[in-house]
């Protein structure tokens, strides 16, 4: 049986967020740069070339001017990409803005189902506005990758009405591909959810990076379907977590309403015009997304498979660009591996304390280059070797 790592008190709670590079440099008192940063789920190898270009002409014009409180060029450019009226498009500054006004909707439509394990961030959205939820739990338990079947229609109509009058309505937060466990769920499978409840949120913030993810968003259903709004987000394919930059698609109704709860300008002059530019050149568009997909295709699968030749790990099957771990012995905490990986070889990877469901049997890894996933390994044995030496 391996023998734990020495036990080693984390002073911090878990952090609701991965990617937190510079507070973890002055912790570990270090340069940023020597992080490998794989509690943050970006492509390693962004942002495109074009983005520098599109940053320096938009500085001449983006600083000294007002955003246009319409933002009606991004919207026009995000419309165009999935063939929607530019009604239906809300940008926003990042998908944690668009959650919160998500939230604030949702407290007037029912009661908040959220599948368990499940991203911390809907949970802080929700508190915002005082609301409470119901989790609903996950199997913890899949063979394949994906698509799957939406496991949980059964136990999220019985949630709905617990508490609540009979036939109350219910507001259900899904994740697609789903945060932290990176099983994508087949569209067939979540459209019969379409009909079932007052409102529903699907963060698709991950699934352009998937390989034919697309062909299960439910993007294709807004229009039938006032009750549905789809957040994405273009941090995760851009790497351009500094810039803050997502969008909501949804009835013009709410997105108009959501509009006027928020700030007049809540994305800033920088990231709408380079969201503007990224959006409007399809054909580049196209090709970056193809580029993050076959990397997925690739660097998933490989990195899978060597994590799986380390007992103390069990990396279980994703769609996505990251990697849910469980500890490979029932009850064996990964917190000191978690934090020998920081202290000892600057690698980062996420606490998955924070999400609903999880706790310190878990960990969260991001997929790096062929590099930087060498290197993670290369740690991991020694943090093996380590253990077992006593």
């Amino acid at each position: 049986m391996p023998v734990q790592l020495p036990a080693t008190q984390d002073p911090d709670p878990p952090a609701p967020h991965g990617g937190n590079r510079q507070a973890a440099a002055a912790r570990l008192g270090c340069r940023p740069a020597e992080l490998l940063d794989a509690s943050a789920s970006l492509v390693p190898f962004g942002p495109p070339p074009s983005l520098r270009r599109l940053l320096r002409r938009a500085e001449l014009t983006g600083l000294r001017d007002y955003p246009d409180r319409d933002y009606a060029g991004l919207r026009q450019a995000i419309a165009a990409w999935h063939g929607l009226d530019p009604a239906m498009v809300l940008p926003g500054n990042g998908a944690a803005e668009l959650f919160t006004w998500a939230a604030r909707d949702a407290v007037l439509c029912g009661t908040n189902l959220l599948p368990s394990p499940g991203f911390g961030d809907y949970r802080r959205a929700l508190s915002c506005w005082g609301a409470g939820w119901q989790s609903l739990s996950l199997p913890k338990v899949w063979e394949e990758p994906g698509p799957c079947a939406w496991p949980l229609e059964a136990a999220a109509s019985s949630a709905s009405t617990a508490g609540a009058p009979a036939g109350a309505p219910a507001v259900l937060w899904l994740t697609n591909p789903h945060n932290p466990t990176g099983q994508l769920w087949s569209r067939a499978s979540l459209e019969p959810l379409l009909e079932r409840y007052a409102l529903v949120i699907v963060d698709e913030a991950f699934l352009p990076l998937v390989p034919d993810g697309e062909a299960q968003s439910l993007v294709p259903q807004l229009t039938a379907h006032p009750n549905l709004v789809v957040i994405r987000s273009l941090t995760k394919l851009f790497s351009i977590a500094g810039l803050r930059l997502g969008y909501a698609l949804g009835a013009p109704e709410r997105l108009a309403r959501w509009a006027g709860w928020r700030d007049p300008w809540p994305v800033n002059g920088l990231a709408a015009a380079v969201g503007q530019a990224l959006m409007a050149d399809q054909a580049g568009l196209r090709r970056w997304q193809q580029r993050v997909q076959r990397w997925v295709a690739l660097e998933g699968p490989w990195l899978t498979a060597r994590l799986a030749e380390l007992p103390a790990l069990r990396p279980l099957p994703s769609a996505a660009n990251f990697l849910l771990v469980r500890s490979g012995v029932p009850g064996v905490s990964l917190d000191p591996l978690r934090l020998e990986l920081e202290r000892r070889h600057r690698i980062l990877v996420r606490d998955c304390r924070s999400f609903d469901g999880l706790g310190a049997g878990w960990l969260r890894i991001g997929l790096q280059d062929r590099a930087g996933n060498r290197r993670l390994l290369r740690a991991l044995h020694r943090a093996a070797s380590l253990s077992s030496s006593g």
